[in-house]
């Protein structure tokens, strides 16, 4: 299976899990440890999208998308990158 890569781009506010910038976590098909369940929740569907060599016309790069957590008061910003 192809792993995903989930990197913190932008983090505004508080967030409750702690993510900053930089961060990195390597999806497959459990939740990534220290990741917040709902940013996981949110970023699975794109990340499935993505192992399976499915990719979103939006974007230029076909090996990547760009999606924020559900907290609008606090977004974090992850990209997901197929590796």
């Amino acid at each position: 299976m192809v792993e995903i890569v989930a990197r913190v781009i932008s983090q505004k506010g508080v967030c409750q899990a702690g993510h900053r910038v930089g961060d990195e976590f390597i999806i497959g098909q459990e939740t990534p440890a220290g990741m917040c369940s709902w940013a996981f929740h949110t970023l699975f569907p794109f990340a499935e999208v993505l192992q399976f060599g499915g990719s979103f016309p939006w974007e230029e790069d076909k090996d990547k998308t760009i999606v924020a957590c559900p907290d609008p008061a606090n977004p974090v910003v992850f990209e997901l990158r197929r590796i």
